[in-house]
């Protein structure tokens, strides 16, 4: 059962993506390729999933200024996503160009020179943090990006045992490094310490194989890798390895492995911000609201909340773009397993 007045809070960026249109062409001349505007970000994609399981949820975001900035905040409320965390700024919103690999992978061009979402204040975040906290998950660009990521960091270790804290890197390495991560402020080693930071106040962290790539080059044993990451504080940790089996790991316990749901997938745009939506999700259903209730999860009940969060992400993956499952839509798959 839901835990009662408690939400899950997601913070971070919004962000359009724009999608590329096979079937449309590019044109005569191959130069004028088609795309549609879809929202998109790893915080908006995360509540959108939670609204879409039925999870009382507040974004917390800055709504940065253009034509499409009502589209972000209506995606959300279709979704049931609460909007009251907005906080109206003054700068653009950000912008991802996406191509797509023929497996399905996102390739990401960005424009967000001066957006919005990296600028948070402790002001900003105080107004808009309700006063029931299930959970607060944070992650991607404005995590790791200053000057909101200080304010961020400081909202993380002051939550404490009040809430459950969630963090998903999602590095995206051309913002994280380089000449377009140095126009941000960004590079390796103070995106890493950042990181670090965070991680060591979390009680769950949803990883990525591809973030551990770029946060430790020198990894070769996902498995080893998944406890040390335990080790650094998190109650949790959730390896993700594209279709390949997620490894969960707890602290002074066996890494354990679960097989990814196989679907034909047409990309994988938003597949681990649907991951995160459902054990989040899932686990303040069962009235996991703090790193006590966390640690104390018996691995079985744990690990049916993983699978039903994979199922989530599988479902995700079959369509384009960041489009996750409905609750009656989950059900409905999980009655089919």
């Amino acid at each position: 059962m839901q835990t009662p007045g408690r939400t899950l809070c997601v913070l971070g960026e919004l962000v359009v993506d724009l999608l590329p249109v096979p079937e449309a062409g590019a044109g005569p001349d191959g130069t004028s390729p088609h795309y549609v505007a879809r929202p998109g970000g790893n915080a908006l994609n995360v509540a959108v999933a939670a609204g879409r399981l039925g999870a009382p949820v507040r974004l917390l975001a800055r709504l940065g200024t253009g034509p499409l900035a009502g589209h972000l905040r209506r995606h959300a409320e279709l979704a049931g996503v609460d909007t009251a965390g907005f906080v109206d700024a003054g700068e653009p919103i950000s912008l991802a160009v996406v191509g797509l690999g023929q497996d399905g992978s996102p390739d990401y061009g960005f424009h967000v020179v001066g957006a919005a979402d990296w600028r948070w204040t402790e002001e900003e975040l105080g107004r808009v943090l309700p006063d029931e906290v299930g959970a607060l998950h944070v992650g991607s660009i404005s995590s790791w990006t200053e000057p909101g990521s200080a304010a961020i960091a400081r909202l993380v270790a002051r939550l404490g045992d009040d809430a459950l804290v969630s963090v998903d890197p999602n590095i995206r390495p051309m913002l994280a490094d380089g000449p377009v991560g140095a126009s941000l402020g960004n590079d390796r080693a103070g995106v890493t310490r950042r990181l670090v930071e965070l991680v060591a106040h979390a009680d769950l962290v949803k990883v990525s194989a591809e973030d551990l790539a770029w946060l430790e080059p020198d990894t070769t044993d996902l498995d080893e890798a998944a406890r040390r990451w335990a080790d650094r504080g998190p109650a949790l940790v959730v390896l993700t390895d594209g279709g390949g089996p997620l490894r969960i790991a707890r602290p002074d316990r066996p890494v354990l492995h679960r097989e990814s749901p196989r679907v034909d997938v047409v990309d994988t745009v938003g597949a681990g911000d649907s991951l995160a939506a459902g054990l989040l999700t899932g686990l303040l259903a069962v009235g996991v609201a703090s790193r006590t209730s966390l640690a104390g999860l018996p691995d079985e009940e744990l690990l049916a909340l993983v699978d039903d969060a994979a199922l989530v992400a599988a479902l995700n993956c079959t369509r384009v773009g960041a489009d996750p499952p409905t609750r009656d839509e989950l059900a409905a798959a999980r009655d089919r397993r």
